[in-house]
């Protein structure tokens, strides 16, 4: 039930707390941002367990600010709305939010949103200097944010986002950080017809990358793999065109050279064969970087880049706009990730094996009725 709006809003929450890098969560309270005119409070029905989520908890990626609750690929139905949160806009009357809505919350949950930001002011929000992460960051009033694994969320209804009707709440939850992450880059270099993608790396974001790139229409998808145990699941199953297992198949950079328009990195790590991967693109090709090792990527010669006047990049995440761009194309497209439901409750377990790499290709968490009420 919606909160009524004479009831104050809760000074703690319950969720799923890490108080340092190597002892499992638990399940006890933690205080969210002060609720303000701009907020929404939701009830989380599901939250994804991202790979940041495992990067963060470990402190892998530089120093966590303990406590943390992470999670940010969450879904739940808003209970209460700020007086200042726009509920109906002629202009953006989709992105409009009431009491009930059912709505998703990405990576970010903060930017300026200033003027003369030129990132906000593009609508591309994920790149303004002043971003706070959905967890393990700070809002401007230096409140600590905090993530899905919980009950709750609290935070700027800016970067809450509809689902659509025709997405189930569990398929939906991944979209909101692994769909756009590879959505994203696709749309702005080119995945359309006329032109071949190819996804390296067959998990939890790869397996979204090679759905969207046939959602967007590029004629080719290739799935690109260290071993073959993933080509059925590529091509039989995500819908990919073919398949080259690097591991396995003796000269492939050589034979496959010059075949591929846009190679969407999600994997990386010292030993990835940068290089040979160069070697697929056509001229004019670019390679976009979206997995975020806590490693340094390989060297490069300067040849792999001169001789075809090939592009290297990366890409962000996605603004709100970009998720509600590509939920719309999830939704028409039918293009649902591969999911594993846990209970909330069974987290640590959980992360366990997305650590070891159990996970085909993404688990959700759920949140049990009794613990949602909370």
């Amino acid at each position: 039930m919606a909160k009524p709006a004479s009831e104050p809003p809760a000074k703690t929450f319950k969720g799923w707390v890490a108080h340092d890098a190597t002892n499992p969560l638990v399940y006890t309270d933690f205080t969210p941002k002060p609720f303000t005119e701009t907020d929404i409070e939701i009830r989380i029905t599901h939250c994804g367990i991202c790979g940041s989520d495992v990067h963060t908890l470990r402190s892998g990626w530089g120093p966590t600010n303990y406590p943390c609750v992470v999670g940010h690929e969450i879904v739940g139905i808003v209970e209460r709305i700020g007086d200042k949160v726009p509920h109906l806009s002629s202009s953006a009357a989709s992105a409009s939010i009431r009491v009930g809505d059912r709505v998703g919350i990405g990576a970010q949950s903060g930017s300026c949103l200033r003027p003369d930001c030129e990132a906000c002011a593009d609508g591309q929000e994920s790149y303004c200097t002043r971003m706070t992460g959905t967890y393990n960051g700070r809002y401007p009033d230096k409140s600590k944010s905090y993530g899905g694994y919980a009950a709750r969320w609290r935070g700027p209804a800016h970067f809450a986002v509809k689902i659509p009707d025709a997405l189930p709440s569990a398929e939906a939850a991944p979209l909101l950080c692994g769909g756009v992450t590879v959505f994203a880059p696709l749309r702005k270099w080119g995945a359309e017809p006329g032109k071949t993608v190819g996804v390296i790396g067959v998990g939890g974001l790869g397996h979204l990358g090679i759905q969207f790139a046939k959602a967007l229409g590029a004629d080719r998808v290739v799935a690109i793999s260290r071993s073959s145990s993933k080509k059925a699941d590529s091509i039989e199953g995500l819908g990919a065109d073919a398949f080259i297992a690097t591991g396995e198949e003796k000269g492939w950079a050589k034979t496959h050279a010059r075949s591929i328009d846009i190679l969407l990195s999600t994997v990386s790590g010292p030993g990835m064969p940068l290089g040979q991967y160069l070697r697929l693109l056509k001229r004019d090709g670019v390679f976009v970087q979206v997995g975020a090792p806590e490693e340094a990527l390989p060297p490069l010669m300067a040849f792999s880049l001169i001789q075809k006047s090939v592009k290297i990049t990366g890409s962000n995440i996605g603004s709100p706009e970009d998720i509600r761009q590509m939920l719309a194309l999830a939704a028409e497209k039918r293009v649902l990730p591969w999911i594993q439901k846990r209970p909330m409750e069974d987290v640590n377990a959980a992360l366990a094996d997305m650590h070891d790499g159990k996970a085909r290709y993404r688990y959700v968490l759920e949140n049990g009725e009794v613990q949602a009420k909370l």
